[in-house]
């Protein structure tokens, strides 16, 4: 079974002890880092907090099956951080707050860091939030508060390849900030509003 390293897309050495969690001293570092500082209070303090498995499968701390609707199986962000269940952690969206995530799909490249122009324009009204590198490493979360009942996706011929979840869904996360976002959830209501139009 391939394992990937939780801070960067690269997969583990075959040699790397059942625990490792990273590719390299570097990306350990990074990723104790990224724990420290990038995560908002908004997320951390919420108990909606699942591990994943390789394939993106939801899972509990104790390396079961977990369900985006089923409250009973998430757990607290530092359980689901102290867990070595699956490869990496993941947030339960739900209809108790107004948390969003904007899900944008191939859209930074990973070697350059450039942004495709549509993604540049969603990040640009966003405007300051808190956003993280995806786990395929080429795309991006942008995280905040904005009424998302329905989830929608939206395929555009310019490129543009986005998804808006707010309930029922789970979202991979890394906690790899992208360039110099704040650690915090901004009103993201306009953006959504204009995305789907």
């Amino acid at each position: 079974m391939k394992r990937t390293c939780a801070m960067c897309p690269a997969e583990l050495p075959i040699m790397a002890r059942s625990h490792a969690r990273t590719c390299s001293p570097r990306c350990r570092k990074a990723l104790s880092r990224a724990k420290a500082t990038a995560l908002p209070v908004e997320l951390t303090t919420r108990d909606r907090w699942v591990r994943r498995s390789e394939t993106k499968v939801p899972l509990t701390t104790g390396a079961m099956p977990a369900s985006s609707t089923n409250a009973r199986t998430w757990s607290t962000y530092t359980d689901a951080a102290a867990s070595s269940a699956g490869v990496g952690l993941g947030f339960v969206l739900s209809d108790v707050d107004d948390v969003v995530c904007i899900d944008l799909d191939h859209c930074l490249n990973p070697l350059t860091g450039r942004l495709a122009p549509w993604a540049a324009a969603i990040l640009r009204d966003a405007g300051a939030t808190y956003v993280e590198v995806s786990p395929s490493g080429d795309g991006l979360h942008i995280w905040g508060r904005a009424d998302v009942r329905q989830g929608r996706r939206i395929r555009r011929p310019d490129g543009t390849a986005v998804e808006i979840y707010g309930t029922g869904r789970y979202i991979a996360m890394t906690g790899r900030r992208h360039g110099s976002c704040p650690s915090i959830l901004a009103d993201l209501s306009a953006v959504v509003s204009k995305l789907t139009q």
